[in-house]
């Protein structure tokens, strides 16, 4: 039996696993979006076999099949080194240590884009709710959602998965390869 802690535990797990991403799309369970980012117009093209080789197993689910982490387990929730993070996908930048912030919602989150051409936002009417989807404008590929309940100056929160990002300390050199 749970006691009033648990309970308050499971609810706030669910409020904020329903407030940032939605829930990993699968097989024939594939959502429409899945159709609109391979029919889109982005410069980087490839084939399912090429994004599957490219990208890990978890990759792939985040970035091309719009799944998301559960909350509180991806490696840079609570990771604040100063440097930039990168998408898997394309490997262009797409956020700033500058901008990042502990959102409390168990992913990385982030106040604004490294630029406003790094990414591109989507309406996301999936799961019965819409929401505004961030792709990299590169590939088309999910990294995650943004809300207007973030801090200042902007009042956002882009809110990432961990598996959609690489993270390159300040000084070094850009990622070649997404694994």
């Amino acid at each position: 039996m749970l006691n009033k802690t648990s309970h308050y535990l499971l609810i706030l797990l669910a409020f904020f696993t329903l407030s940032c991403n939605k829930a990993q799309s699968k097989g024939a369970k594939s959502s429409s979006k899945t159709t609109q980012v391979a029919k889109s117009n982005y410069p980087m093209k490839l084939s399912d076999a090429e994004w599957k080789a490219r990208l890990t197993p978890n990759q792939y689910t985040v970035l091309r099949e719009q799944g998301t982490e559960m909350a509180f387990t991806g490696k840079l929730d609570h990771f604040y080194k100063k440097g930039t993070y990168y998408s898997a996908a394309s490997l262009q930048p797409v956020f700033s240590s500058e901008t990042k912030f502990d959102s409390g919602t168990g992913w990385p989150s982030f106040y604004q884009p490294i630029s406003s051409d790094a990414i591109k936002i989507i309406t996301d009417n999936s799961d019965g709710m819409t929401r505004s989807e961030v792709v990299d404008s590169k590939s088309g590929s999910h990294l995650g959602h943004v809300f207007d309940d973030g801090p200042e100056p902007t009042g956002q929160r882009f809110c990432m998965n961990s598996a959609a990002l690489i993270f390159v300390p300040e000084g070094g050199k850009a990622p070649t390869a997404s694994k």
